[in-house]
């Protein structure tokens, strides 16, 4: 005799998400680039012309990947207004924690007052973001969690070689954050991923101690295949790409966030589109850098309340994502 399966019951979950407040920190030194062309060999003007990058931000050395995410994640909570007995869950995307043990965000959760949350890192290197918010999101909608902290961190300064021109010239230290929450109306569109680990030599760890990639080969990828990814994400929000008010690529290169954008524009996206150009002043901060340019540019009021904000990450082409979301 067949056995009678039970109805699984499942958890009265949201059935929208939105983010409810964002927060960002950056070191306090400044390096130039005349600052950079004391120690190598390199200069302003060829800086300039090849990542687009003026000055960025490099943490003291006692300023620790959890110090910059715990100010960042604050400063999410207080933009929301939430208190962080609101949260349940914490979640660091990174790719630069010292050590994979303990995790960045139990650390993060304890030390802004959020007590026993359930807590991750997830490293989808400068993808990372788009990947927590997605997972954020989810969880929400899913019933597990009420109120997700999610906060992009890095400190690359611990992994480039300052003698490496190629690479010492782009990476930063930074952490943004949102706080993810349950909604009426949806705020949050489904996350568009993706990975290609058949270019693994493309970026990786040298010597297990210092991040190496092959500039032409990182490039080719970015500017031919990650505009196809963003469209696809606003396919899946529901829209169409001439809706799209504010673009922020991962602050990777300036040449590739423009050649990224004026694909979008090819396929539809306005000529009057923001388009963020965050890099310029904060340099490469991998899962940092879409929080952290979102963050600056409300400042700016360059990106506004309920403006429709379609963020893209990709990382050397081994992870990458789209999202959608409207701005808090």
């Amino acid at each position: 005799m067949t056995r009678e399966r039970p109805a699984l019951r499942l958890s009265q979950g949201a059935s929208a998400t939105r983010v409810l407040g964002i927060g960002s920190t950056q070191p306090d030194r400044v390096v130039t680039n005349e600052d950079l062309s004391r120690t190598m060999d390199t200069t302003d003007q060829w800086i300039r012309e090849r990542v687009g990058i003026i000055e960025r931000r490099f943490a003291a050395k006692d300023e620790l990947l959890v110090d910059m995410a715990v100010t960042a994640g604050a400063k999410a909570l207080a933009d929301a207004g939430a208190d962080p007995s609101e949260v349940d869950t914490v979640i660091v995307p990174n790719c630069t924690m010292p050590s994979p043990i303990p995790n960045a965000a139990g650390q993060v959760a304890d030390r802004i007052g959020i007590k026993a949350a359930g807590a991750f890192d997830l490293n989808a290197a400068c993808a990372g973001f788009c990947y927590g918010l997605g997972v954020a999101s989810d969880l929400i909608r899913a019933g597990s969690a009420d109120k997700v902290l999610v906060i992009g961190a890095e400190k690359l300064t611990d992994v480039v070689d300052p003698t490496d021109r190629a690479n010492a010239i782009i990476f930063a230290d930074a952490a943004g954050a949102a706080l993810v929450g349950p909604s009426t109306e949806p705020g949050i569109g489904p996350v568009a991923w993706g990975s290609a680990g058949d270019l693994v030599d493309t970026i990786y760890m040298r010597e297990h101690r210092y991040i190496h990639q092959e500039g032409q080969s990182v490039f080719r990828w970015a500017t031919t295949q990650i505009a196809p990814i963003a469209l696809r994400a606003v396919e899946l929000a529901g829209l169409e790409p001439s809706d799209v008010d504010v673009l922020i690529p991962h602050q990777a290169n300036l040449r590739i966030v423009e050649a990224i954008a004026k694909r979008l524009r090819a396929k539809g996206a306005r000529e009057d589109m923001v388009v963020a150009d965050d890099i310029i002043y904060s340099g490469n901060t991998s899962s940092a850098s879409i929080p952290l340019a979102l963050d600056h540019m409300r400042a700016a009021g360059t990106v506004r309340t309920g403006d429709v904000v379609l963020m893209i990450g990709f990382g050397a082409g081994l992870s990458y994502a789209g999202q959608v979301i409207i701005c808090p």
